[in-house]
C-alpha cells in the first residue's frame, strides 16, 4: 500500500458527516493493508496493518519522534510522485525516535529532511499533520475500532473488548485482521501493560448530574487538578502510565514509594498525581505537568507529587474491571491507606451533594465525579455511568483573527483567535485559539462576518479581522502561558455564543483573566 491511498482515505473521510460512510471507508483501507488469509500474521504484513491503523486514528506508532513544531512548519521541496509507504514511513520515524544524544537534533533535521523529501505535498501536509496531532477528519478512535470490526466482519463488541487492555488499536487491528474472534479474545488485563481508561461525560450541575442516577446513591468522587496515573503493582516492579498511557514511571518516585509500601502482591490503581502546597491546596496545573511532561526535570530536586487513588482494576490475582464500583472501591479502600484515597461521599442527596460540591471547589479542586455504584469499569469509554461537574467560567472576549477550515470545515472560516482588552492601552492581548462548540450555523454566520471584518495581509490560512465581534467563551480555568503575550491561557475553551449586544470596549480585561489562576 502507497501513503497517498492513506492521504486520499483521510480526504474521503473528513469530506463526508456520515459515520456510516466513514466506517467504510476506515474499513477498506483496513482490508487494504491485510494480507491474504492463507498468509501468516507475523512479520512485514502484520505490521502494515498496525502501521495503517495508526495513522488512520491520527498518531503514529512512535509516541514522541523529537519534531518539533517549527521543524514541521520547514517543509523541503515535494516530490512529484507518490513513492512513499506507510511502513517506509514508520521505520524512518522509528529511526528519528531512537537518536540520541550529541549531533541528534542535527541527524533528526537531516532525516526529517530526507523523509519530507520524498513525499508530494499532499503527503507532506498529511503527514505534518500526523505528528502535531492535528489529522482532524472526524474520526476518532472509536469509529476505528467499528471499521476494525466492519474489515474483519468479527463482532464489535469483541473489538471493543479487546481494546480496553490495549494502549493502541494496531495491534487490535491485526489480531482482528488476521486471527478473528479467538485472536481478540487473547486480550485480557495484565499487570504491568496499560489499561485504556474510563472517561466520564459531562452534566453542567450536581443537580443535573444526580438525576441521572434516578435517586440512586452515588460516589462522588472529588475531581483533581492533576495528571492521571495508572499504577501497575508486581511485587517491587512498579510502572506508572499517563492517561494517553506513556510509561512516566522515571518520574514520578515518589508515586512509585507509594505503590511498593502496599501491602499487596499485584494491583492496578487508577488515579491522580499532582502538587500541593502548604496547605493542602492544588498548585498551578503547570507546575504538575513539569513533573511529567520531560525527561529533563529532576524529580529529586523539583515540587514533590502526591498521588490518590480512586479506583482499583486487578488485586492479587483478581481482574475487578467488570465488578461492580461499589466492590471495586471497597476493595480499593482495603489495599489503600485513607490518606491515599481520593476523598469521596456516597449520598442520594441532591442538597448533601451540593454541599460537598461547593466545599470541593471552595478547596481549590476541580468538582466532583458522580459514579454509578452498580457499574463496571468500562475502559476507553465515555459512558453515563461517570459523570462529571465543574463550575463553569465565562469571559466576553474579542475575536482577532480566524483560520481558514479544513475536511469538514473546508470553505469555512472555522478556529478563532481570543484575545482580552488591555486596560493599559487600546489593544488586545491574544490568550488562545478554539473551534469548539461551533454549530454548523455558526460557522456560516462567522465566515460571513469575518470576511466582512478582514483587514490586512493574510498567509493563506490566518485571515486577520478588526477587533470589533465579541465572543462568549466557556472555559475550564486559567493557566500560565509561555505561548501568549498575556502569559495566561484557557483551558478547554469553547464557543458559547456571539455577543452583538457588547461593543469590543466592553470586553473582558486581560487583568480579569488573570485574577482568575
Amino acid at each position: 500500500m502507497l501513503l497517498t491511498e492513506l492521504v486520499r482515505t483521510h480526504a474521503a473521510v473528513a469530506a463526508t458527516r456520515s459515520r456510516l460512510s466513514k466506517r467504510e471507508l476506515l474499513a477498506e483501507a483496513l482490508r487494504e493493508a491485510a494480507p491474504p488469509s492463507a498468509r501468516p500474521p507475523e512479520g512485514d504484513d502484520g505490521d502494515e496493518i498496525e502501521i495503517v491503523a495508526a495513522f488512520l486514528s491520527g498518531r503514529p506508532r512512535q509516541r514522541r519522534t523529537g519534531l518539533g513544531w517549527r521543524t514541521l512548519s520547514d517543509l523541503p521541496p515535494a516530490a512529484d510522485a507518490a513513492t512513499l509507504t506507510p511502513v517506509a514511513v514508520d521505520a524512518a520515524l522509528s529511526a528519528m525516535q531512537a537518536l540520541e544524544g550529541t549531533g541528534s537534533h542535527t541527524a533528526r533535521t537531516q532525516a526529517f529532511t530526507e523523509l519530507f523529501s520524498l513525499a508530494t505535498a499532499d503527503e507532506q501536509r498529511f503527514l505534518a499533520a500526523l505528528l502535531r496531532g492535528e489529522l482532524r477528519q472526524g474520526a476518532l478512535d472509536s469509529l476505528l475500532l467499528d471499521a476494525i470490526a466492519a474489515a474483519a466482519d468479527v463482532p464489535t463488541k469483541a473489538v471493543r473488548r479487546a481494546a480496553m487492555f490495549s494502549a493502541l488499536s494496531g495491534p487490535i487491528a491485526r489480531a482482528a485482521l488476521t486471527g478473528g474472534t479467538p485472536a481478540l479474545e487473547a486480550f485480557t488485563l495484565r499487570v504491568g501493560r496499560p489499561v485504556r481508561p474510563m472517561l466520564a461525560s459531562s452534566a453542567p450541575d450536581v443537580d443535573a448530574a444526580v438525576e441521572r442516577f434516578a435517586d440512586t446513591s452515588v460516589a462522588a468522587d472529588v475531581k483533581l487538578d492533576g495528571i492521571r496515573v495508572q499504577v501497575h503493582v508486581a511485587g517491587d516492579d512498579v510502572a506508572v502510565f499517563t492517561r494517553s498511557l506513556d510509561d512516566i514511571t522515571d518520574r514520578l518516585p515518589e508515586v512509585v514509594a507509594l505503590a511498593r509500601s502496599l501491602e499487596v502482591d499485584a494491583a492496578v490503581l487508577d488515579g491522580e498525581a499532582l502538587a500541593l502546597d502548604d496547605a493542602g491546596r492544588p498548585r498551578p496545573f503547570q507546575e504538575t505537568a513539569s513533573r511529567t511532561g520531560t525527561h529533563e526535570a529532576d524529580p529529586g530536586t523539583s515540587l514533590p507529587l502526591t498521588v490518590r487513588f480512586f479506583d482499583l482494576l486487578h488485586l492479587d490475582g483478581t481482574d475487578l474491571v467488570d465488578a461492580p464500583a461499589r466492590d471495586r472501591l471497597a476493595a480499593l479502600d482495603r489495599a489503600v491507606p485513607p490518606d491515599a484515597v481520593v476523598p469521596r461521599l456516597v449520598d442520594a442527596d441532591a442538597g448533601a451533594l451540593q454541599e460537598f460540591f461547593d466545599e470541593v471547589v471552595g478547596a481549590g479542586h476541580e468538582g466532583l465525579v458522580f459514579k454509578d455504584l452498580e457499574a463496571p469499569y468500562a475502559a476507553g469509554k465515555r459512558g453515563a455511568a461517570w459523570v462529571k461537574v465543574k463550575p463553569r467560567h465565562t469571559l466576553d472576549l474579542v475575536v482577532l483573527a480566524v483560520e481558514q477550515g479544513s475536511g469538514r470545515r473546508q470553505g469555512w472560516l472555522s478556529n478563532i483567535h481570543l484575545g482580552a482588552r488591555d486596560p493599559a492601552g487600546d489593544g488586545f492581548v491574544m490568550l488562545g485559539k478554539t473551534f469548539k462548540g461551533m454549530t454548523d450555523e455558526m460557522l456560516a454566520w462567522q465566515t460571513q462576518r469575518f470576511t466582512e471584518l478582514a483587514e490586512g495581509p493574510t498567509d493563506g490560512y490566518v485571515v486577520r479581522v478588526r477587533p470589533e465581534q465579541v465572543v462568549e467563551i466557556a472555559f475550564d480555568g486559567v493557566q500560565r502561558s509561555n505561548r501568549y503575550p498575556g502569559g495566561v491561557a484557557l483551558r478547554f475553551a469553547r464557543v458559547v455564543r456571539y455577543r452583538d449586544d457588547k461593543t469590543a470596549a466592553e470586553a473582558d480585561t486581560i487583568d480579569a483573566v488573570r485574577s482568575l489562576r
